[in-house]
């Protein structure tokens, strides 16, 4: 709907969405005609599939949406995917490293262009869409530094790396898998995801493949390219980040038939505190929990709250709360302003924005109390600006077990508390989704943490502070089924793509019954 703020606001010069497209077109004219993105397949740009309708998040205007091949061009895409995946796997590494950081230096020369394709695709302020495209860069970079001792031993795959991965992270999370998984000399597929991010993967895409990597892009919807680019024999692994109801499919079919894989999945990630005292610290912390809108995996929406620090902790977190900046992501007071700097933009697009505002609405309904209900009135928006894909920050008191909100992740701006008057209700609650990738126990006494952490089903657990997904060295996976398959990080990220020692056994959480092959 359209915003009625009175506003002097203006867009950004040189960053409209017309804008952004016709340097789309001079940068890889290949992979851009017309007003359409195409396919990457059998080392060819091919305007097979569907085009869909798409509209940016921003403000609901037209852009490039993921033009959908079906079930037999997947097929044929995946086939011609192995060819070019036994042809790569002979390529000796000095080569394979320098085809990369050549493509890094691609990417680095299009890095504004890249962040701002974020920007109107998926909604990302502008701080977050370049921090984006430079985590992809700096930490690709370093595997090509160290790549010698990571594959010492080691073989590519007998075929390719299928990736399929959620629309919010696609250059920190999606290309940086994508050129790892090359490097250690495997081709690698990848879907379009159908939320969002087709201009600026296929940018990438384009960038990549110039330099010689064998990367298939395609497009289509997951019930009709599932059986290729899962199941079909001549996929090597699978790597999906998503939601839990498309990963359980997926974990199913990859058990199935022993294929490799890392899948990792969405948790409900929690923040207890009890017997606390440094509460300028949480609340200097809260503002930043709100990065992006909580869509993503390693976001904190619930916090659970031993009740005699309750008053102690609204002190600090709604005062915080209140500070929490919301808008357009290139709205600016004259046109050659800096990009301005916000917390967050729109959710991923408006049926998304009303599915959560609708959440909110019936667990008051049932029983929740509203702390805190932000309004776009006080956000940054355009004069007229369509602003159906926002919803401000909220947060409730005890979301009735009935809701979505009290045991899912909500993935947006909501958060959740529940409060608990002795440890077993604190882990209880700080437990309730089965595993989670990321949580935070805030407490004064370190042997209490030492004691508690461990009973977290959680990845990585912070002590007053909150942990990430990570890169480099550092590894990353999940519990219960927040994860499943290979766990990754550093040299890990690069294991999971290449065979070692005969019958090695990854680290990861896999089904006990499975082996790697």
């Amino acid at each position: 709907m359209p915003a009625t703020f009175t506003s002097t606001l203006t867009l950004k010069s040189g960053t409209s969405w017309a804008d952004i497209w016709a340097r789309c077109l001079a940068a890889a004219p290949e992979a851009f005609r017309d007003d359409r993105v195409l396919n990457l397949w059998g080392a060819t740009w091919r305007a097979d599939g569907r085009a869909l309708p798409a509209a940016s998040p921003v403000d609901q205007s037209p852009v490039a949406g993921p033009p959908r091949i079906d079930a037999g061009t997947a097929r044929q895409a995946v086939r011609a995917a192995l060819d070019q995946h036994r042809a790569w796997r002979h390529i000796p590494l000095p080569e394979r490293r320098d085809r990369v950081a050549a493509t890094l230096d691609a990417l680095t020369q299009h890095r504004e262009l890249l962040a701002l394709l974020l920007v109107w695709e998926i909604g990302k302020p502008w701080r977050l869409a370049r921090a984006d495209v430079d985590r992809a860069i700096d930490g690709v970079r370093w595997y090509t530094d160290g790549i010698e001792s990571m594959l010492d031993g080691r073989t590519p795959l007998d075929g390719p790396v299928s990736n399929i991965a959620s629309w919010n992270y696609p250059m920190s999370v999606l290309v940086h898998a994508l050129l790892v998984q090359a490097l250690a000399g495997n081709a690698v597929i990848a879907k379009t995801p159908t939320d969002g991010g087709a201009a600026c993967l296929t940018l990438a895409c384009a960038l990549a493949a110039r330099e010689g990597i064998p990367v298939t892009l395609v497009s289509g919807g997951g019930g009709q390219l599932s059986e290729a680019l899962v199941r079909a024999p001549e996929i090597g692994c699978v790597s999906f980040v998503g939601g839990r109801d498309t990963g359980a499919a997926v974990a199913t079919a990859v058990a199935d038939l022993g294929k490799r894989h890392i899948l990792e999945q969405e948790g409900l990630n929690t923040w207890g505190i009890w017997n606390y005292s440094d509460f300028d610290a949480l609340a200097a912390v809260v503002p930043k929990l709100f990065d992006f809108g909580k869509q993503r995996c390693t976001a904190y929406p619930r916090f659970v709250v031993q009740r005699s620090l309750f008053d102690a902790f609204l002190d600090a977190y709604l005062p915080a709360v209140r500070t929490v900046r919301i808008g357009h992501p290139l709205a600016v007071e004259q046109r050659d302003d800096p990009y301005p700097d916000l917390d967050f933009g729109p959710l991923i697009n408006a049926a998304k924005a009303k599915e959560l505002g609708d959440q909110v609405t019936e667990a008051i309904d049932r029983g929740a109390v509203p702390l805190h209900r932000g309004s776009l009135a006080d956000g940054r928006f355009l004069p007229g600006q369509d602003t159906s894909a926002y919803v401000p920050p909220v947060t409730l008191l005890h979301p009735p077990p009935s809701s979505p909100l009290h045991h899912a992740e909500p993935f947006g701006p909501v958060d959740t508390i529940v409060l608990v008057d002795t440890e077993a209700e604190l882990l209880a609650a700080m437990n309730a989704s089965n595993g989670a990738l990321v949580a935070t126990l805030a407490t004064d006494d370190r042997a209490t943490y030492e004691r508690l952490a461990p009973q977290i089903r959680a990845f990585k657990v912070g002590h007053g502070r909150p942990r990430s997904r990570g890169d480099r060295d550092e590894l990353f996976g999940g519990f219960g089924a927040s994860w499943r398959g290979a766990f990754v990080g550093g040299e890990l990220l690069v294991h999971a793509v290449t065979h070692g020692a005969t019958g090695e056994r990854l680290p990861g959480n896999f089904p006990e019954y499975q082996l790697m092959p």
